[in-house]
């Protein structure tokens, strides 16, 4: 299973109402680090279906959600849980590290 995409279109559904916690990956094409953590992202996803949502944002082609998060430098991930941000991740990080970050989402 890997990571579904989210638009400026689809973001309030996908992500302000879902149930449960969901990590968008703010990411773009032309980015190394991002394509370096996707795989990463997917497997996560994979992994714990029932415990977090992981949606994939393109910064390039969402500019507004990129610029009302504050996304400065990606990749960033944020989590969020009915509708607000609980956690910020920023930059390319292992797989341990990333599911240290988190820890309190995939218990």
């Amino acid at each position: 299973m890997t990571a579904k995409a989210t638009t400026s279109a689809t973001f309030e559904q996908d992500v302000l109402q879902a149930d449960g916690p969901v990590l968008v990956d703010f990411w773009a094409e032309w980015c190394g680090p991002c394509r370096m953590v996707s795989p990463v992202l997917d497997e996560i996803a994979a992994e714990n279906p029932d415990k977090i949502t992981v949606l994939k944002l393109n910064v390039d082609e969402n500019p507004d959600l990129a610029m009302k998060y504050q996304i400065t430098s990606i990749p960033a991930m944020k989590v969020f849980d009915k509708g607000e941000v609980k956690t910020s991740i920023i930059g390319a990080k292992p797989k341990f590290a990333l599911e240290q970050d988190l820890a309190d989402y995939l218990k």
